[in-house]
């Protein structure tokens, strides 16, 4: 089973256990009044049921609060596989708790919030590299 059709699987399987019957209309009336966006068609929605296409990433972010899944699980599934496989020990190390405070709000934004805040910090981080009293600074002690 590829990728597409065994998403098609999980979300028809969402569907149900939300208590939903997993049909196109269903899914295009339910999925447009949660997004914000521009609305999806009837033949888009059914791509997704078919196993044809995959959303992007923030339709999956709506869809997964709106049927209560995890985002990673309705994409991937429960195996997932595809983790990001970082020695937990050497992050929580590295991390203060406020860092860690600030980590975990940040992550529970809406995507659209965290690309604001992700932009924010490259703008200051760039200001930072080119301060040039900074470097001098550092240079002369």
């Amino acid at each position: 089973m590829n990728e597409k059709s065994a998403f098609a699987e999980r979300l028809a399987d969402a569907m149900r256990a939300a208590g939903y019957e997993p049909r196109p209309a269903v899914l295009e009336r339910e999925f447009n009044l949660r997004y914000w966006g521009k609305p999806v068609t009837l033949q888009g929605v059914r791509r997704w049921l078919c196993g044809e296409t995959l959303p992007q990433q923030e339709k999956l972010q709506v869809l997964a609060e709106w049927l209560g899944v995890e985002p990673q699980t309705l994409r991937f599934g429960e195996g997932g596989g595809y983790r990001v496989s970082e020695p937990r020990g050497t992050w929580d190390a590295s991390v203060s708790a406020e860092e860690r405070r600030v980590l975990q709000r940040y992550l529970a934004l809406p995507v659209e919030r965290r690309k604001v805040v992700a932009q924010v910090i490259e703008a200051f981080s760039r200001a930072e590299r080119s301060d040039p009293g900074e470097g001098q600074a550092g240079e002369e002690a």
